[in-house]
């Protein structure tokens, strides 16, 4: 229900003091490091979400080569390792992007 549902009712509204303005760095109080821990997790994200695309890719690259060496007709099988770890590098700064 609503006051004006009951304005008609006979009683006097209610008089509300009026309040002085308060700041807002009284009202809602602000840590100044917040945007800092922000900032510096999506750097992380960035940075370590590479570092695993990095070695993924080179991890990969090894067995390619090893799997070349004793089997050469199954190279192209092997391939989807080293795409799924550039997708990693790609998808992830995007996300780091995101959350800036």
């Amino acid at each position: 229900f609503f006051y004006s549902d009951f304005a008609s009712c006979g009683s006097p509204r209610p008089k509300q003091a009026a309040r002085p303005p308060t700041p807002l760095a009284q009202s809602m109080p602000i840590e100044l490091e917040a945007p800092f821990w922000g900032f510096m997790g999506a750097a992380f994200a960035l940075v370590f979400s590479n570092m695993g695309a990095a070695y993924g890719t080179g991890k990969s690259g090894i067995g390619i080569s090893t799997l070349g060496v004793g089997q050469p007709e199954l190279i192209m099988k092997s391939i989807v390792p080293v795409v799924m770890a550039g997708g990693v590098g790609i998808y992830r700064p995007l996300i780091a992007g995101i959350i800036f």
